[in-house]
């Protein structure tokens, strides 16, 4: 996402008359351009406000999806329950996580200070965390129209919720006996609606030069200034004539490359699968930012009963930290005292990748090894011996 001054750039150059997407400046589309122009004409003075509430129903959204996802989970091991094994009590969800984990996640994004961060700034990822946030709460809800809008949104702003397409054709159509019909209904929805948005832009702004400003911008990395990803410093040590091909590496493996093997393993949990797609496009996308990770750090909680089995939580629990602290400290050693470079700092980006990379492994993992224990029992042996389950 942008920052705020980019965007107050961009208004002010459409004000003048002179088109805001000539030049490196604005990568908004043309509805967030007009939306945000009438904005600062008209609620300047509540920006702040504005930003502020943006977020609170986020939170209430991502609360609400909490609490329907957790009585689906109860319906289901109520459901599946003679299956278990008979020493899993342990592992079988409790009446109080109905109601905890919603508040753990409602409070793990409105308390966490990547969240915040991006709030005081007032970047558009406010919005477009919104955006995310109601796809999730009327994909659960099975809502297909309102969730095939609003994920269109958040497609036309940054391109790789598009991803989200593929949880939502799977619980859409999870609640329909015929599937096939429900997934290409869902599928022709999303089309057309963002179809629809794109011609709006078209008619707004004139012409379509709007796209490679936008979606050229994102997937062809022409801005190299450094972030908390990873493309910038790959793509300015590289030599130029090798550029398309890691272009192509790189955005296949933000977008595509973990869609189907995690789509075959998890079909059957679509909001773990839209979790977890929804983290990996917060890691590698070509332009991230702190809200991403606060997102989907938000949603964590839902599966609170995963983290008996997580091996990695102090880890990256550390690695968070001191990321955290070092990044702004790395950065201002570089470019403001000039003391450092910038293999310091992305350093410290690779760290935080990393440290992204194990939690979600571990989370994924910790999925894998409860469901084995749920129907094959706690106790582990191999030819009489006590053994143990390990990630290979």
């Amino acid at each position: 996402m942008f920052r705020s001054l980019s965007v107050t750039e961009g208004v002010s150059l459409y004000n003048e008359g002179i088109n805001p997407y000539v030049g490196d400046m604005f990568h908004e589309t043309p509805l967030g351009l007009v939306v945000y122009d009438w904005m600062i004409r008209n609620l300047a003075q509540w920006m702040g406000i504005i930003f502020i509430c943006c977020d609170l129903m986020t939170a209430h959204l991502l609360y609400k999806t909490a609490c329907l996802f957790m009585k689906e989970l109860w319906q289901q091991q109520t459901e599946q329950r003679k299956n278990y094994a008979k020493d899993c009590a342990a592992l079988l969800l409790k009446p109080e996580d109905l109601t905890l984990a919603p508040i753990y996640v409602a409070s793990v994004y409105l308390f966490n200070p990547y969240t915040i961060f991006t709030c005081v700034g007032q970047t558009t990822t406010v919005f477009a965390n919104f955006c995310l946030a109601a796809t999730f709460f009327f994909m659960i809800k099975g809502e297909r129209l309102l969730c095939c809008l609003v994920l269109a949104f958040a497609t036309l702003q940054s391109l790789y919720p598009i991803l989200l397409l593929v949880p939502v054709c799977i619980y859409i159509g999870r609640q329909s006996r015929l599937t096939c019909r429900s997934v290409f209904l869902t599928t022709a929805t999303f089309a057309c609606s963002l179809t629809a948005l794109i011609f709006v832009c078209r008619g707004l702004a004139g012409n379509w030069e709007f796209l490679d400003a936008t979606y050229g911008f994102i997937l062809n990395v022409p801005d190299l200034r450094p972030n908390i990803g990873l493309f910038w410093y790959f793509f300015t040590e590289m030599f130029e004539h090798f550029r398309p091909l890691f272009i192509c590496a790189f955005q296949i493996n933000a977008t595509v490359l973990y869609v189907v093997p995690l789509t075959f393993r998890l079909h059957y949990e679509p909001m773990l699968l839209a979790a977890s797609l929804t983290a990996l496009t917060a890691i590698f996308k070509s332009y991230p930012s702190l809200g991403d990770v606060g997102l989907y750090l938000a949603l964590l909680p839902m599966w609170k009963h995963l983290f008996h089995y997580m091996q990695q939580g102090f880890v990256v629990g550390c690695f968070f930290l001191i990321t955290s602290v070092l990044g702004p400290i790395v950065w201002h050693l570089w470019i403001y005292s000039r003391s450092a470079n910038a293999n310091f700092y992305f350093g410290v980006t690779l760290a935080f990748a990393t440290a992204q990379i194990f939690l979600i492994t571990d989370i994924l993992f910790a999925f894998i090894k409860r469901e084995f224990s749920l129907f094959n029992g706690l106790r582990r042996e191999v030819d009489g011996k006590p053994a143990k389950l390990v990630l290979d």
